[in-house]
Order: C-alpha cells, then structure tokens, then sequence
C-alpha cells in the first residue's frame, strides 16, 4: 500500500525525536512523512525541454523493482504488497 505502480514510495514517522533529534520544549513533537521517487539513469529526457522522449518500459522502475531495492539497501521488510 507505500508503493506505488510507478515505483515510488513513502512512509511516515511520528516522532522525531526518533532520527535522534534532542526533544525541544519550544518546538512540541511532531511527525514526518516522506515520499521517496527513484528513477534510473536518462530518466531526464522525459522531463527536459529539448529533444523530449519517452522511456521505454525496460527502463521505467516497477513496484517489485522498488521494493527489492528497498530490502537490498535498508534491510528493511515490506509487509502487504
């Protein structure tokens, strides 16, 4: 349900004073979410002005290819995809 079909993905933290920020009275707790987009090398010519192209399918980034990704890099386990 964090990734997408396109490949991206978020999640969110509720605390953070769980990156190891020290806790500020003035500041109160607050939470975070973040939204991560992974992209391949030449992913650029979609975007740019001149000479705009499309990506092909065996370049575009997957849902399973982001989430072995994710478990390569961070270790991390993905529960319900």
């Amino acid at each position: 349900k964090n990734f997408s079909e396109t490949g991206n993905f978020g999640f969110g933290i509720q605390e953070h004073i769980d990156l190891g920020i020290k806790y500020d009275p003035s500041i109160g707790i607050f939470g975070m979410d973040f939204f991560v987009v992974l992209e391949r090398p030449g992913f650029r010519v979609s975007r740019r002005k001149r000479f705009r192209s499309r990506i092909g399918l065996q370049h575009k980034i997957t849902k399973k290819d982001s989430i072995d990704w994710f478990k390569s890099k961070f270790g991390g386990t993905v529960v319900d995809y």
